[in-house]
């Protein structure tokens, strides 16, 4: 990889993992588009765990204080706090992901991966984001989060596993829908996604320990700081200005990205 290729899809995975347009569809068609090789199992990994820091530092004072009550509720005594029911719905959100990843996780690397479904994703979710921030009330606080709600977030993330359908992008719709603020759907999927990166992360990283490729270690640094850099960036400017945009806008980008890739691969 030379260093354009690194810069462009680092940056590309860091701006698109947190918004809602699906980073693995722009990761699998770039290369496609621009003619590079692919970057490899360990390049995604670099700049997934790229993201998953930039997260991580974001929010590192709530996710303190809910690892904190969340471990002073495990004892049968324990005190239960909006922190520590957070965390157990951050826990419960994040099963149906990693039981439905395990089960499907052939048919996703080798079928689903197809330019047509990456289109035919991209255009229907955008839809539903469209609808999910137009047609419903968003009143709702986080700390309102409910268990049950927290499960159907959970079960509306498996549905990322899909290419094109952004796990953000998926989460947010599902929290609007189940009328929480925009602010709000942001939060828990930003949180959501620290797990559910890490899990992935995991998963892939135990397949590169047996690979006897040599490793770019310059590329891989790269990539973790452009796709850090990148994605702390966006959660900032996400947050504070999510109120008051909307996801239309991703919507229709989501919809103007269709219909490129539509005319291109049909």
């Amino acid at each position: 990889m030379n260093l354009i290729q690194i810069a462009v899809l680092a940056l590309l995975q860091g701006l698109t993992e947190f918004l809602p347009i699906s980073s693995s569809a722009h990761l699998i068609l770039t290369p496609r588009l621009l003619g590079y090789p692919d970057q490899g199992l360990a390049f995604d990994l670099a700049v997934h765990l790229g993201t998953l820091l930039a997260v991580l530092i974001y929010f590192r004072h709530t996710i303190w204080e809910v690892l904190r009550d969340w471990f002073a509720s495990l004892p049968a005594s324990g005190r239960a706090t909006a922190n520590s029911r957070l965390g157990w719905q951050i826990l419960l959100a994040t099963l149906p992901v990693m039981a439905i990843g395990v089960l499907v996780k052939d048919l996703v690397e080798h079928q689903l991966r197809a330019p047509l479904v990456i289109a035919t994703t991209t255009v229907l979710f955008g839809a539903a984001l469209l609808w999910a921030d137009k047609g419903f009330r968003h009143h709702r606080p986080l700390a309102a989060m409910s268990f049950r709600d927290a499960l159907i977030v959970g079960v509306a993330q498996a549905l990322a596993l899909i290419p094109g359908t952004s796990r953000s992008g998926i989460t947010m719709t599902a929290a609007l829908m189940l009328g929480y603020s925009r602010q709000a759907a942001a939060r828990f999927s930003f949180l959501l996604a620290i797990p559910t990166i890490l899990a992935s992360v995991v998963w892939v990283g135990k397949d590169l320990v047996t690979e006897p490729a040599p490793v770019d270690w310059t590329a891989l640094g790269l990539g973790v700081l452009l796709s850090f850099v990148a994605a702390l960036t966006v959660v900032h400017l996400f947050l504070k200005f999510i109120e008051r945009m909307g996801m239309a806008p991703f919507a229709w980008y989501r919809f103007a990205l269709g219909a490129v890739l539509f005319y291109l691969f049909w």
